[in-house]
């Protein structure tokens, strides 16, 4: 069993934090469970260009009001609190919050905690060694 909570996350290698946006790693693929699990908040009035080439993630909005723009098939959803969407066609996508937006995110695969966007918005996909088992 896993029980963690955000505040003893805060400030540790699990809390990344950007120019526009803080995400919370709670679950990592080193957890073992086959997906991660973070909490994003992202700056009112920021442009944030995301591309999940090599993973699946699902959104849920918590908090905050914004827009996201599907950049490969050029259509814009509202998001409000309650609304959820899911790059299941790993889709180019732009994050345009007008308020702060708090979030809710799962990747499949999970992350591992040390990717980072590159200059599309892409993480690479880093699978965890697989340790083996003393005999």
């Amino acid at each position: 069993m896993i029980v963690r909570t955000l505040e003893e996350i805060t400030d540790t290698e699990r809390d990344i934090r950007t120019e526009h946006w803080r995400s919370k790693r709670i679950v990592l693929a080193g957890d073992g469970v086959g997906f991660s699990l973070h909490e994003t908040v992202l700056d009112a009035g920021s442009v944030n260009d995301f591309w999940y080439a090599h993973h699946i993630e699902a959104v849920w909005v918590i908090e905050g009001e914004g827009e996201l723009y599907d950049k490969d098939n050029d259509v814009t959803h509202r998001l409000q609190p309650g609304s959820v969407y899911v790059l299941n066609g790993n889709e180019r996508h732009q994050l345009r919050p007008r308020t702060r937006m708090r979030t809710v995110c799962v990747f499949n695969p999970p992350v591992t905690g040390r990717e980072v966007h590159d200059e599309n918005g892409v993480y690479p996909l880093i699978v965890p060694a697989v340790e083996e088992e003393a005999s």
